[in-house]
């Protein structure tokens, strides 16, 4: 259904003068609003303000995301001896192919993993509508495509295929949400705004960006229902949180072990703590 992520790229050049905000199409059918995200609990759940204190959060250097040895989100390759791995090797089970679509799938559970836990919403005060939702995943997403990048041409291989996974998953979220109509140009859009987002956020990062470049990609993407709206304190507060937020896992992410990243053995910084306070 969509080009490879490599020819898409290419087109990435085109999308720099793209907002990333809901076009007029989502505009009309209701993008902000589709739906709860599958399985999301009603919006009275969630408070209205954020009880975190967002000015103390995500201050502290970044730091490896790889998980312990002996901790039990480990997935491992199976370790088959004897005539099982011969069989296996002989269906080509241990192929490079194989192996990376088996730790694309295990990186894509962790994007999945941070995304849906109600944490993410609770400490930046969202509210876990498909809009929502989707900027998230985009933005995470991004953050690890960007690291794999940092691999070589094995990184952007491996990134393909983390890709193709979330096509698929997004294709699943949109069904769930309700459309069934126009289906196809739905899942156009998404694709032209998760380019638009990868731009934005590219850029933000450079050496040459205003330090709030950042903070103001976020809000529109994440936080604004138009891109246009202007935040109140609160959210201008939890704008800065998710830029720090972010620039972390950035740091973070490049200190974790190419191991650990093309295995899917990494997590990013839990937020469930700092949802209650601590």
């Amino acid at each position: 259904m969509f080009p490879r992520l490599g020819r898409a790229v290419s087109q990435i050049s085109k999308l720099r003068s793209f907002s990333s905000n809901a076009s007029p199409f989502f505009s009309r059918c209701g993008y902000a609003t589709v739906a709860q995200a599958d399985d999301a609990p009603s919006q009275n759940d969630f408070p209205s303000k954020s009880p975190v204190n967002l000015d103390k959060l995500f201050w502290s250097k970044p730091c490896s995301l790889a998980l312990p040895k002996d901790s039990p989100l480990r997935v491992d390759e199976p370790d088959y001896q004897g005539v099982r791995r011969f069989i296996l090797k002989m269906l080509l089970f241990y192929s490079k192919q194989s192996t990376s679509i088996r730790g694309a799938n295990v990186i894509y559970k962790r994007i999945i993993a941070q995304v849906d836990t109600p944490a993410i919403y609770d400490v930046f005060n969202l509210e876990k509508t498909f809009k929502i939702t989707y900027s998230l995943l985009v933005l995470h997403m991004w953050l690890v495509l960007r690291r794999l990048k940092q691999e070589g041409k094995e990184g952007v291989d491996l990134g393909q295929y983390v890709y193709e996974i979330y096509n698929h998953n997004v294709e699943v979220r949109v069904s769930k949400a309700g459309v069934n109509l126009l289906l196809l140009t739905w899942m156009k859009e998404l694709e032209r705004i998760f380019f638009g987002n990868v731009v934005a956020y590219d850029e933000a990062l450079l050496p040459d960006a205003k330090p709030n470049d950042l903070q103001i990609k976020l809000w529109r993407n994440v936080f604004s229902d138009d891109g246009t709206t202007t935040p109140d304190e609160t959210d201008l507060k939890a704008a800065k949180a998710m830029a720090r937020y972010v620039r972390r896992e950035v740091g973070s992410l490049s200190l974790t072990d190419k191991e650990s990243i093309f295995s899917g053995n990494f997590s990013f910084t839990p937020l469930e703590n700092k949802a209650s306070g601590t």
